[in-house]
């Protein structure tokens, strides 16, 4: 009986340990409205192969219900660039991303911080050196116009250099 509540509490402890955390954006970073937009999280740390990703707001006169901007992502990447048409969203507070169940989309797996959609042509928020290989990415511009922003984006460049090696991407 003993025994079997020890591997019960250890097979909780080791559930509780495994997290998926949205890295980008937050708080103290933000999107800029029909622009690309970076999305990261921590995917070493992630018990979740893959995911849908919504965008949703608090206010629902701004976005009535989440939307899907990513059918399914895969949690390998590490970050995403957003595209135009996905961050199409009007400038406002209160959005959230979360990262759900591709099969049941009120399955919540993360949520980042309330952050900003600002309006087209805003800046994007400074690098911060808080980026690193264990899967984060910092908040930089997708230009690439900060020192050592395209380090942000390394990881998917490398998944996608997998994938084509693999003839998975269809032009």
């Amino acid at each position: 009986m003993l025994g079997r509540i020890a591997l019960a509490a250890a097979a909780l402890v080791g559930t509780a340990s495994a997290q998926l955390t949205i890295t980008n954006p937050s708080a103290n970073s933000w999107w800029v409205a029909q622009s690309q937009n970076t999305l990261a999280w921590t995917c070493n740390t992630s018990p979740y192969q893959n995911y849908t990703v919504l965008l949703a707001n608090s206010n629902p006169s701004i976005l009535a219900s989440p939307l899907a901007i990513i059918a399914v992502q895969q949690n390998y990447d590490c970050s995403e660039t957003i595209t135009q048409q996905q961050s199409a969203q009007p400038a406002g507070t209160g959005y959230t991303v979360l990262l759900a169940s591709t099969l049941n989309s009120t399955d919540i797996y993360a949520q980042s911080e309330p952050f900003e959609i600002k309006a087209l042509g805003a800046a994007y928020p400074a690098t911060t050196a808080s980026a690193s290989a264990t899967g984060s990415a910092g908040s930089a511009s997708p230009t690439g116009t900060t020192g050592g922003a395209l380090a942000n984006y390394i990881p998917v460049g490398m998944s996608m250099a997998a994938a084509l090696a693999l003839g998975l991407v269809v032009a």
